[in-house]
């Protein structure tokens, strides 16, 4: 079944280089959001190519993003891939695994939320 597009949304995102070419500022937005440009420290982007049966990805931070602020991030994309995967796959036991595995990213990474 052919499905028609109905509307299109864009997602732009800039970055700022410094003169070594290394990332200073990144700044996204989306035309659904009618929001202003957000602030970013770090993004993942992955697409996949269907063709290639490959995945295509951009993976950027800037210099102002800590260590510690990369492990959160980390872990809270782990957790996302985990929802994303059980939503898109229906598989609930590789997913609760993946759940497993990030409690254990983030015991060992010392970011687990005083209890």
């Amino acid at each position: 079944m052919d499905e028609k597009i109905t509307r299109k949304s864009d997602i732009n995102i800039e970055v700022g280089l410094n003169v070594n070419n290394l990332p200073i500022d990144i700044r996204w937005s989306a035309t659904d959001t009618g929001s202003k440009a957000e602030h970013a420290r770090a993004m993942m982007l992955s697409f996949w190519n269907p063709d290639e049966k490959n995945t295509m990805k951009i993976d950027l931070w800037t210099k102002d993003m800590s260590i510690e602020e990369m492990k959160q991030f980390f872990h809270q994309t782990l957790l996302t891939m985990a929802d994303t995967f059980e939503k898109a796959t229906g598989e609930t036991r590789i997913t609760e695994d993946l759940r497993d595995y990030c409690y254990h990213f983030a015991e060992k990474m010392e970011i687990l939320p005083e209890e």
